[in-house]
This record gives structure tokens, C-alpha cells and sequence, in this order.
């Protein structure tokens, strides 16, 4: 498959939130074509270590005006706002637009498991992390895929990362998640 150079896509990542509060914390979406436009911005709020990242995500992207020219989603791995777990595969049924969970790194699952052990429901909130799927190397990074193969996955990477081992759209809602939230950017992603 020919991933046009001009295809676009939706970086989702979180700002920063403190792990001892409760309550909302900001997601930001960052609108891209190739790896290289910036395109536009969206943001929503999801309920930290909630249930409701896959609907405001879903929501925030089928009600912008973005939505009939986007053809991914690229994830900061499936959790947001710490462990408010994304079922990828209902985003994908939501948004029909193909979804990459992406991580720098393969996830210690016995440590996540650990953790969620330790939150409200942590059998559903294990059951979404094993029903995301198998956890594929993609270079230099991991991914969870849902709607598209490694192959097409690792075609769209090479295409969006061009300034860092991350897609650019998730490199930009990193960065200005954290300035949204702190008043400046942090560390680059």
C-alpha cells in the first residue's frame, strides 16, 4: 500500500495532571498532514483513571470538522489521564478511521496489571488492556493496531516521524498539552 505524503492524521496525548487529584484531565489532538503540516487542534477533557477516554475521543474527533479528511489515529499508548483505558478497536468502530496505541517502549504488562490492581474495577480495566491485542515491534517503537496490518503501520511512521522515533502529530499534542496545561512546553517527545 501507497500511503499518500499528504495523508492526515490525529496525534491524541494528555497533558499533565496530578496523580493524587481527582478529576478531568486535558487531552489535546493535534491535526496533521504527513509529518510535516500542522493542520488544526482539538482538546477534550477525559475523567483521570475513568471510563469515558474512547467516547470523549470518539466524540472530539467525529464532531470536528477534520473528521471526513482524517485516516488515522495515533495514540499515546491506550491510556490517557493514567489508567482511563482506550478500547481501540470501539474507537475504530466510532470514528472508522484506523487507530495506532503507540509506546517508545514494550510496556511491563505485570507491572500495569499491578497497578490497575490498585484502581476501582480492575478486571475491566484489565480486560480492555488484553482486548487492545498483541503488542507489535514497529522499528524503534511498539504499537497496538486496530483497521490496519504492521505493514501499513510501519509505511505511515516512516512517513509521519520526522523529527523524532514519534509521529509528529503526537509529538506536537505532547508539546502543547504541556504548554496548555503548565504554561510552557515541557521536554520534547
Amino acid at each position: 500500500m501507497a500511503i499518500k505524503s499528504g495523508v492526515r492524521s490525529i496525534g491524541i496525548d494528555d497533558g499533565p495532571f496530578d496523580r493524587s487529584a481527582r478529576g478531568d484531565v486535558l487531552a489535546v489532538a493535534a491535526v496533521y498532514r504527513g509529518g510535516t503540516w500542522f493542520d488544526g487542534l482539538l482538546t477534550t477533557k477525559i475523567r483521570k483513571d475513568g471510563f469515558n477516554a474512547t467516547d470523549k475521543i470518539a466524540q472530539m474527533i467525529v464532531a470536528s470538522k477534520f473528521h471526513a479528511q482524517l485516516h488515522y489515529i495515533l495514540l499515546d499508548g491506550i491510556a490517557l489521564g493514567g489508567f482511563n483505558i482506550i478500547d481501540i478497536h470501539r474507537l475504530h468502530q466510532k470514528t472508522q478511521l484506523k487507530v495506532l496505541a503507540i509506546m517508545r517502549r514494550k510496556p511491563n504488562l505485570a507491572a500495569m496489571r499491578r497497578a490497575i490492581g490498585c484502581l476501582t474495577q480492575p478486571e475491566r480495566r484489565w480486560h480492555l488492556v488484553q482486548k487492545a491485542g498483541p503488542i507489535v515491534p514497529l522499528g524503534q517503537v511498539y504499537a497496538q493496531l486496530s483497521g490496519l496490518a504492521a505493514p501499513e503501520a510501519t509505511e505511515l511512521l516512516a512517513l509521519t516521524c520526522s523529527r523524532s522515533l514519534l509521529p509528529e502529530p503526537l509529538r506536537a499534542a505532547h508539546l502543547i498539552a504541556g504548554g496548555l496545561v503548565k504554561g510552557q512546553s515541557g521536554r520534547g517527545a
